[in-house]
């Protein structure tokens, strides 16, 4: 892994190369580089991984016509590699690197499509006089773009391009009202206006100060419904274990992430058969009361005596309030999904001991994990219901429920299933997303009217995912749904986590279950297959029964979450009072005190879980603070050392 920026434009860029870059030396502690030449300038920061010694970039072409800054790994380059060699392209390296240049030499803007991995990457072609970008499939990797002033800027984190002093800090509030939706920002939206994600599997190419956006890569989930079971696990397994053999090559040490669900260990059961030596493995639960029903590590070490890991522990102690300013300032805009927290701490582990993990993300959307989709599937026989009931009785009985006093959702998952399971499907999924129900979010935002047409916007970008024509063939609104998800949850929520959390302690974290062959081909299982019965993830526990432990298989899904409801009632609670105050939030004037008050009241009561909706506001109010008020990020003495870099 490692940190790219560069900026297209007139005027003099070295000086900010060197700040920008050093706002990204967590990403790549072992090198740095950058190229200007007029009008253009290319950084990089580098993460050692592949070729240590040969892989320094930014790297040239041997005419030194074309030079590319590049994040991430290109895991068939040696297949790619050989067929270049045998069009007469030639090496000096061992690295993925230098293969993306002769892939571009070679095929143009169409090499992406031979390329296997999590990339995020720039070209600039010195006889073209044009700028090259592109990113992954699955959106593994982050890539930030913006226009500002004569200048078009592109960064793997917004840091970078907030280190010019005089780029604009103005907010689009369209991604201000996905944030409060949703948890994050959904691309292309960023917090900031002027500046936007690159969506995955898209390219971006600059020529004569015009940007032109290509999509090479989509999913479509069109079920085949003629393969046996038997015959669909074949194939499945053949699959992911050719994809997680692909994803063990590295020239430093590599382990995996263990929680003890089932899509970790599956990556450790198959890590263990490719590999000559234990697997190392790392693990994290929460100390104290508030965090014993989360605990997985039980279910962790099962996995790792049957397959002889070399496993390592951590506990988390509930005093997060000292890691709120580190999130915020790895996301650079409102982020709430607090899967961060273990998340931290579980990259910071493994760093001791490994440089690169493997990690099961992405089971989830491959074979239906989540409740959501289990309440997708359950709404078909309670919209059998007649409306009446429905509304006038049973949602009325489950809304006078309490909250479980432990911390668990059940309660919370059955009030947000009533409150939309009567709704048309994509609005109906889209309530199962939103943090805001319809009671609190004509009253969150101080000017409702201001706010309802970016609302809007947001639950018209989640419909129009949801009703996609890559779905047409889709007879299931589960399908819908995955789509949905592979498109807005994972790249900007679950996959942003792994990269901001693992890149601050400079680990590089990889997908398999994101192999694009692999997801293609989950694609066309039958979403009957996914979900049998009430029985999520069917068919691949079916498929890893003969390799996992049969508690680790049908034990409860607990996520890879921390207990915020409980440390929100207890050990956040005079910080998130003091931080959520009227004077605080008149700063920016967006949260209606009174509402966002009731929610906490709310919650702290036990009448309904708001952990995220009031996780979303501390984190917006410290963005806010750090972001908009102090102007970060701002060169620190040890930034402008680092920024010191070698000119290639």
């Amino acid at each position: 892994m490692c940190g790219i920026f560069g900026i297209v434009g007139d005027a003099p860029l070295e000086a900010q190369l060197r700040r920008s870059l050093a706002t990204l030396s967590h990403r790549g502690p072992d090198g740095s580089g950058i190229f200007v030449s007029p009008g253009v300038g290319l950084g990089h920061r580098r993460l050692s991984i592949i070729d240590l010694e040969g892989g320094t970039q930014p790297m040239f072409n041997e005419d030194r016509t074309k030079c590319v800054v590049f994040n991430g790994e290109i895991y068939n380059f040696p297949e790619l590699r050989n067929e270049l060699r045998a069009k007469g392209h030639r090496f000096t390296t061992r690295s993925d690197t230098e293969t993306i240049l002769h892939a571009y030499e070679e095929w143009g803007e169409a090499c992406v499509e031979r390329m296997a991995g999590m990339f995020a990457f720039a070209i600039w072609d010195e006889r073209e006089k044009a700028l090259f970008l592109a990113r992954d499939r699955l959106g593994i990797k982050p890539l930030f773009v913006a226009d500002y002033g004569g200048r078009f800027y592109f960064a793997s984190e917004i840091k970078a391009i907030l280190a010019d002093p005089a780029f604009p800090r103005d907010m689009d509030y369209t991604g201000v009202a996905c944030y409060f939706s949703l948890s994050y920002i959904p691309a292309p939206l960023t917090v900031f206006r002027r500046i936007r994600k690159l969506l995955p599997g898209h390219t971006l190419t600059l020529r004569d100060g015009r940007a032109r956006t290509r999509k090479y890569w989509d999913i479509h989930y069109i079920p085949n419904r003629d393969r046996s079971e038997a015959s669909t696990i074949e194939e499945l397994m053949a699959l992911l274990g050719h994809a997680v053999q692909s994803h063990l090559i590295s020239d430093v040490p590599i382990g995996a992430f263990l929680s003890g669900g089932v899509d970790s260990s599956t990556g450790v059961a198959l890590m263990s058969r490719f590999s000559t030596q234990p697997v190392n493995t790392f693990c994290i639960g929460f100390g104290g009361s508030t965090g014993s029903y989360l605990d997985e590590r039980g279910y962790a070490r099962m996995v790792a005596e049957r397959y002889r890991t070399n496993h390592r522990e951590h506990e988390v102690e509930p005093a997060v309030a000292s890691l709120i300013d580190t999130m915020v300032r790895a996301f650079d805009e409102p982020f709430a999904d607090d899967s961060a927290i273990p998340s931290y701490f579980v990259c910071g582990v493994a760093r001791q001991d490994v440089t690169v993990a493997l990690s099961g993300l992405g089971g989830d959307e491959a074979f239906a994990g989540y409740e959501r989709y289990l309440g997708m599937k359950l709404r078909r026989a309670y919209r059998k219901i007649p409306a009446f009931l429905r509304e006038n009785m049973i949602r009325q009985a489950v809304e006078a429920l309490s909250e479980a006093p432990g911390g668990h959702y059940t309660v919370n998952h059955m009030k947000r299933f009533v409150r939309s399971a009567s709704l048309q499907p994509d609005q109906s999924y889209y309530g199962c997303l939103s943090i805001l129900n319809d009671r609190i979010e004509g009253a969150f935002f101080s000017d409702p009217a201001a706010f309802r047409p970016h609302l809007q916007a947001c639950r018209d970008m989640i419909s129009g995912y949801f009703n996609s024509d890559c779905v047409s063939g889709a007879e299931d609104s589960l399908d819908r749904a995955f789509y949905c998800d592979i498109k807005t949850y994972l790249p900007e929520d679950i996959l942003a986590v792994t990269d901001r959390m693992s890149m601050h302690h400079a680990l590089e974290v990889r997908v398999p279950f994101l192999d694009h062959k692999f997801l293609e081909f989950c694609a066309t299982v039958p979403p009957e297959l996914k979900i049998k019965g009430l029985a999520k993830k069917h068919l691949l526990k079916k498929a890893v029964a003969p390799l996992l432990p049969k508690e680790v298989l049908y034990h409860r899904k607990q996520g890879f979450v921390g207990p915020m409801t409980m440390w929100l009632k207890n050990d956040l609670k005079s910080y998130t009072l003091e931080a959520l105050s009227k004077e605080n939030l008149d700063k920016h004037g967006i949260i209606n005190y009174r509402t966002i008050r009731q929610v906490m009241d709310e919650h702290f009561s036990g009448r309904e879980i708001h952990d995220t909706l009031i996780w979303a506001a501390l984190m917006f109010q410290k963005w806010f603070d750090l972001y908009i008020e102090q102007a970060l990020p701002g060169n620190t003495a040890r930034e402008e050392a680092e920024g010191r870099l070698a000119v290639a």
